[in-house]
């Protein structure tokens, strides 16, 4: 028994001595080790380390949507037999979205700055602002007296918060850009990178923010404006001037990636998040969820709440019938006949407002008929242009100046700007970036398993001349060609040919969801259109999404043993 006892007293004694080793081994070990070599990341180059596990915070707007699978295409309903509809299962990556469509406040924003930046009485510039603008005549109808609308619409007060329209595809994305580097320059200046009212201080065409051209060129920011553009110890700490009086140089870095402060870009969301997003299957919890059984972003298959408080009141902003574009005044009302004040109605499970009706919204995809899911079921997009920093003769990249600036005329005669002072000029990949990949081999992607032999009555397979007749495109579609000359004089050349079959091309972009003009067949977020990414209408608009970088959910879970 004594001896027994006298084991267990040294087994403890042994335990006790073990903890304590361990305990004074942590308590010695640096907060700052790093796992893979055990030296200390507080370095000038073990920024990453040290910054590991920081978590991406949602920029301004949005809201988080976590990713899973779904039936992407699945309709109830296909009375227009379009075919375009096949459903497909797919996977979505975790992402941000608006919460709601960009209003017409927050686009005056970008015009308003714009107008600042590049006035319109520069010669340079004058194009800029006026391509930015929204069309205010989508408003007009031949038999109908709408002018209200057109002169008031954008940018009365009272229309602040209403859903912008008249915004064409090119001018949603160029929007986003201008929506990342503001975003991103605001966050900068937060952190201690830029010097405070660096944004608003003496901001001109010469001398602006570009969050690619800060990182891969942090001295060019602004111009060049060193006095702006400030670098801080990897520790976060201003570096302190010594004796002389003269800030030491060394340990102190621009902001990187690696920092975990600088956001994604704000883009369009592709049609598989923005159909995933509208769905919003996260809310069921039934196992036929996977088939697809959802026909609205909320639950139900009406499109009025039957829930006791609010039971009859219309969920969403659509036509109702024939010349009922929001029910009886003052009884079953949908509370709009045009469009509505943005959260007007109830959000859906992942807290996403007017995902159907209020107005329809452009997303990324170039379309297509057919999602083609044996080539990829994986953040399906079709539309990819793969480019690449332009450097220039002397081995630097090349940083756009006024006199680069590019201007497209588009097919409706309106002049875009395609870039803008301060960003970093781009080109095409070439066969350096592609040579022996198997996951890509050309910049552009848009027409990659394009179709087959039926998809048209006139193609032929071959070049000229194998065939002996011109070479044809899959999507037999009409080719306008429409330019100004040295005057600045429109020269309109429209193509007429009665040989074309389709107006599907490269131009042509999807939207989603239904809008104020649509019967309830299009609340579906399965439901799929196609427009010139050129053209804006009085039901077309659009909102922002931004990708999400590490863990697919923010709900934490508990180690698996």
């Amino acid at each position: 028994m004594k001896v027994n006892k006298i084991v267990a007293l040294q087994l403890m004694m042994s335990m006790v001595l073990m903890l304590g080793t361990a305990s004074c081994s942590k308590k010695s070990s640096s907060n700052h080790a790093s796992r893979a070599t055990g030296w200390d990341v507080d370095s000038q180059n073990g920024t990453a380390a040290r910054n590991a596990g920081k978590k991406q915070q949602a920029g301004p707007g949005l809201v988080f949507v976590e990713g899973g699978t779904f039936t992407m295409g699945k309709v109830q309903d296909d009375v227009m037999h379009d075919w375009n509809n096949t459903p497909t299962q797919q996977h979505v990556q975790s992402f941000y979205m608006d919460e709601t469509e960009v209003t017409n406040g927050m686009y005056l924003e970008y015009l308003e700055w714009l107008k600042k930046v590049f006035p319109p009485t520069e010669e340079n510039y004058k194009n800029i602002y006026e391509g930015a603008s929204p069309d205010t005549l989508v408003w007009r109808n031949r038999l109908g007296y709408n002018e209200t609308m057109t002169n008031n619409y954008l940018r009365h007060p009272s229309y602040a918060n209403y859903p912008v329209v008249g915004v064409n595809w090119i001018q949603a994305v160029e929007f986003s850009k201008w929506r990342t580097d503001r975003v991103n320059e605001a966050v900068l200046e937060k952190n201690g990178y830029l010097k405070k009212g660096a944004k608003t201080q003496d901001v001109s065409a010469e001398s602006t923010f570009n969050t690619e051209t800060y990182l891969a060129t942090p001295t060019t920011t602004y111009g060049g404006n060193e006095e702006l553009v400030l670098k801080k110890n990897p520790n976060g700490k201003r570096p302190k001037a010594g004796k002389d009086g003269v800030v030491p140089d060394e340990k102190n870095v621009y902001a990187q990636r690696s920092s975990g402060i600088i956001l994604p870009e704000y883009r369009l969301p592709t049609e598989a998040e923005w159909e995933y997003a509208a769905a919003a299957d996260v809310g069921q919890r039934e196992y036929n969820i996977y088939k697809g059984q959802k026909k609205y972003p909320w639950s139900g298959d009406y499109t009025r709440s039957s829930k006791r408080k609010n039971k009859g009141d219309q969920l969403a902003n659509f036509k109702q019938g024939n010349g009922d574009y929001g029910g009886i005044a003052g009884w079953s009302d949908d509370g709009a006949d045009i469009t509505n004040g943005v959260k007007s109605y109830a959000p859906n499970d992942f807290g996403l407002y007017d995902m159907a009706g209020n107005v329809a919204e452009w997303v990324q995809d170039v379309y297509r008929p057919i999602i083609d899911n044996e080539a990829n079921d994986f953040n399906y997009f079709r539309g990819n242009l793969y480019a690449k920093n332009k450097i220039g003769k002397d081995g630097k990249i090349q940083v756009v100046t006024k006199n680069d600036i590019r201007y497209d005329t588009l097919s409706n005669g309106k002049i875009v700007a395609r870039n803008l002072p301060g960003e970093i000029a781009q080109e095409p990949i070439g066969e350096q970036e592609t040579y022996l990949r198997q996951n890509f081999d050309t910049s552009d992607n848009i027409n990659y398993r394009d179709g087959d032999k039926q998809s048209s009555r006139y193609f032929d397979f071959g070049d000229s001349e194998s065939t002996g007749k011109p070479e044809q495109s899959m999507y037999n579609s009409p080719k306008h060609n429409v330019t100004t000359d040295s005057l600045g004089k429109m020269i309109r050349k429209y193509d007429k040919s009665s040989k074309r079959t389709t107006l599907i091309d490269d131009n042509v972009r999807v939207y989603k969801g239904g809008s104020w003009r649509d019967r309830a067949y299009w609340l579906d977020p399965a439901q799929r259109r196609y427009f010139p990414q050129d053209m804006a209408t009085d039901y077309i608009g659009f909102r922002c999404a931004m990708s999400r970088v590490g863990p697919k959910t923010e709900r934490k879970k508990s180690p698996r043993n």
